[in-house]
């Protein structure tokens, strides 16, 4: 461990609102910490503006009419990181062995500051020495063309701009690979299953005007006050308007309760807290399935008994004729037709529009309410408001996040949220949509110029025409796939394109001695972490730009984009000085990789390095409907729409129609022993000071945590069952596979308010825990939120 100044750990303060001073304190303090008190206030005012950078954090999009700070918490965290004025320069890697760092927390390796010369380890030393560019190119170069393409696999994070992420794409697949692993199969890789079975696209539909146009917001399984905290601007103003949140979600949440606006005065000033959920339920984790069953069929036995019993009849009153549907039913149908609706299910829509209504009706209705509550936590009655304020709704847009994706039913909760949807046709009408939220900055973007194993998915024929070569057609491995690919020893090479991939990947315990048999591994990154010190017999890092630095190249200064949550390109134009004179940009280590690799051909690498607008054209050449005008539209106030024909209605589905899709079951089946009295269903978490596997600090305000990220949050109840109290260190056990003990240690008990039968913890402490096997059959996607285990009371003491 390095010399982190130790704290003793605070737990269960109050965290106040998301939002509010609390926020401001903790920007101004990780300014101070990474030395940049003037230079960082000085960019972020230009962070998610239209001429400035897009915020290397989070996904969510930059507006055409900006607040006068364009970002959040979280963000500025982001920047701060990125513009740290430490530096983990050669200096420091001669200090230290790759031995030695292993055992530093992730956080410490990060806080050394930026990467700055290209490195290669020296077996003699272990530790890694500097390298020209052109001997590290050259070497890699020559170790992949000795490796079968079909050995190799090219990793990407969700930072790679749509530039880098083309180019990247392009010089696998001319390599001869299609293994292009990336962080979208571990986060919303069912939304790109389940989404276009569902409504013919791969993405949400939502745009930044439906949080306008709405008049009520189903929001699912998405903390918004740590995932993406600008988010709540939109949320507030809708709240003003009157519009109600209908919350989802495992834990109670600050950031989906109340938030205090940093940017209003008045707010800050008197402390007004604006209420973000008018009526939250707490979903038993895996539970989705049946809470949202239950609002399709509350909101469709209302619509049987109001046809039954005839629009004009239905008053609830006692003489009217009683019909097999129940009370509630009758009762629900009579406030539907109070309001001067005529139906509760719009019956236009569906006939036009869907298919599969009556087989999902059907289900609904024969699922029982007592099953419904057993699975969901919920109660009949929430279930049914929750689907009479749906019902008083004409325009309802549903947002959810990675609490519905990574789930090993996933894709079948996708299909439900497209489901109730559809029941009111509340797709492709303005503030009616779906908004699936993603995580990182581009990881959306990436996959539409052709980051994906799916060759179906990419214009292949497309390629060939335009570079003069023939693609592999054959399907690559999603990030799943290619772990249990290295633990097999069937790969020899790994190249990441940003990313910590060993901490983030399931089963990490199991990976890594394995990931030391790779013959060649290569990082591009800006921090030092753990993944680059797990390392194969050749081992490169190779540092980058990032994307707030001003990138120079031979034509000027570049530019880059990405694509937002809501299907929107940006343009982003770095602006600070770079960390090194010996960095390149991501764009210039990839040709330099490339033309060292392939044989001479059509792609005029350097060209694009010159002038990114090169490789601008060259996607709107690939992708001529997408990308119309791309480099002249790439600053466009709000960014450029991405055609959805979803939006328009226009279903391209294999019935060419929306498809309400039926789950097989409401919940996963698990085996006897994962099924026990002492069994808790685990959901990985992150913490307010972190963005994935990058973690800030030790402090979670929003959860009354300060000083260690070691405890696991569980319901009062199953404390005092279980034989434990708060405060008691545990050790955390995998409920499956029983041939392999997947283990843990020295977690603190933290007693919070999360339903029975539930726990939590942090992400990636816990990832050691997740079976490989343990994701969606479809889209491969780790069911991080949603694990059988079992707690031991723990010989260790909690890690700080």
């Amino acid at each position: 461990m390095t010399g982190r100044p130790k704290k003793t750990p605070s737990i269960g303060f109050d965290s106040g609102p998301a939002g509010g001073w609390g926020s401001a304190k903790s920007v101004g303090e990780i300014l101070l910490r990474e030395h940049v008190p003037l230079s960082g206030p000085a960019l972020l005012k230009h962070q998610n503006k239209p001429e400035g950078y897009m915020c290397v954090s989070c996904a969510w999009a930059k507006p055409a009419k900006t607040h006068p700070l364009e970002f959040c918490e979280n963000g500025a965290k982001a920047t701060a990181w990125e513009i740290t004025s430490r530096r983990a320069d050669e200096a420091f890697f001669a200090r230290h062995t790759l031995s030695e760092l292993e055992n530093w927390l992730d956080h410490d390796l990060e806080e050394q500051g930026r990467l700055t010369q290209p490195m290669r380890w020296d077996a003699a030393t272990d530790k890694y020495v500097t390298v020209d560019w052109q001997t590290a190119f050259e070497e890699i170069g020559r170790e992949l063309r000795a490796i079968s393409p079909e050995k190799a696999e090219f990793y990407t994070s969700g930072r790679a701009s749509l530039e880098a992420s083309y180019m990247y794409q392009l010089f696998a697949r001319i390599y001869g690979s299609n293994n292009l692993p990336d962080s979208s199969n571990m986060c919303h890789e069912s939304s790109s299953v389940g989404l276009p079975e569902s409504i013919g696209a791969s993405v949400g539909t939502a745009i930044l005007s439906d949080f306008q146009n709405c008049d009520c917001i189903f929001y699912i399984a998405q903390n918004v006050g740590t995932s993406s905290p600008r988010l709540l601007h939109d949320l507030q103003d809708a709240v003003d308007r009157g519009v109600k949140v209908v919350t989802f979600n495992l834990l109670r949440e600050p950031g989906l309760e109340r938030f205090v606006n940093p940017q209003a005065p008045g707010q800050m000033l008197t402390g007004k807290e604006t209420p973000i959920s008018s009526n939250y339920y707490q979903v038993r984790n895996g539970g989705d399935i049946a809470a949202l069953f239950g609002v399709c069929k509350a909101l469709i036995e209302a619509d049987d008994a109001l046809h039954a019993a005839g629009v004009s009849k239905v008053s609830g009153s006692d003489d009217q004729p009683q019909h097999p549907q129940n009370a509630a039913a009758l009762a629900f149908a009579a406030s539907v037709a109070a309001a001067d609706k005529k139906h509760v299910l719009d019956h236009d829509f569906i006939a036009e529009h869907t298919a599969g209504f009556e087989e999902f009706t059907a289900a609904a209705r024969g699922h029982s309410w007592e099953e419904l509550e057993r699975v969901s936590g919920l109660t009949r009655h929430q279930m049914t408001e929750a689907a009479r304020i749906y019902a008083a709704s004409d325009a309802v847009l549903m947002v959810y996040g990675m609490g519905l994706t990574q789930h090993l039913m996933g894709v079948e909760n996708v299909h439900m949220v497209a489901n109730l949807a559809l029941l009111r046709g509340n797709i492709g009408k303005p503030g009616a949509n779906i908004c699936a939220v993603r995580g990182h900055s581009n990881v959306q973007g990436q996959r539409t110029v052709g980051i994906t194993e799916k060759p179906d998915l990419v214009p292949l024929d497309k390629l060939k025409a335009l570079y003069d070569f023939e693609p592999p057609r054959w399907e690559g491995h999603t990030t799943v796939d290619a772990c249990k690919a290295i633990l097999r020893g069937e790969t020899q090479a790994f190249v990441a394109l940003g990313g910590n991939f060993l901490r983030a990947v399931p089963d990490s315990a199991a990976l890594e001695p394995a990931w030391r048999k790779l013959r060649l591994t290569v990082q591009i990154a800006t921090k030092l972490n753990r993944s680059h010190l797990i390392h194969g017999e050749i081992a490169y890092l190779l540092p980058c730009l990032g994307r707030i630095e001003i990138d120079e190249q031979a034509s000027g200064p570049q530019a880059v984009s990405m694509e937002s949550s809501v299907a929107h390109f940006h343009g982003s134009r770095g602006m600070a000085k770079p960390a090194s004179p010996h960095l390149l940009s991501e764009p210039a280590i990839i040709a330099g990789i490339a033309k060292a690799t392939l044989e001479r051909g059509t792609v005029p690498w350097d060209r694009w390095v010159a002038d990114y607008s090169g490789i601008r054209h060259a996607i709107e050449r690939t992708y001529p409907e997408t990308f119309k005008d791309f480099d002249k539209r790439i600053f466009q106030p709000g960014g450029i729409p991405r055609p959805l024909p979803a939006r328009e209605r226009k279903w391209v589905t294999k019935t060419g129609k929306a498809n309400f899709l039926t789950p097989e079951r409401l919940f996963p089946e698990f085996p006897p022993e994962a099924s026990g009295k002492d069994v808790l269903h685990l959901a990985t978490l992150r913490s307010n000071d972190q963005f994935n596997t990058t973690i800030y600090g030790y402090s979670d305000r929003f959860r009354g945590v300060d000083g260690t990220r070691q405890v696991i949050f569980m319901n009062e109840d199953d404390i005092l069952r279980l034989g434990f109290a708060e405060g008691d260190v545990v050790d955390l056990m995998t409920m499956l596979e029983p041939q392999t003990r997947r283990e843990v240690t020295g977690f603190r008990i933290v007693r919070y308010n999360i339903p029975s039968g539930c726990c939590a913890a942090y992400y990636p402490e816990t990832n050691p825990l997740f079976p490989l096997d343990h994701h969606s059959p479809k889209a491969k996607t780790p069911s991080y939120k949603l694990l059988p285990i079992r707690l031991e009371r723990s010989n260790q003491k909690p890690v700080n």
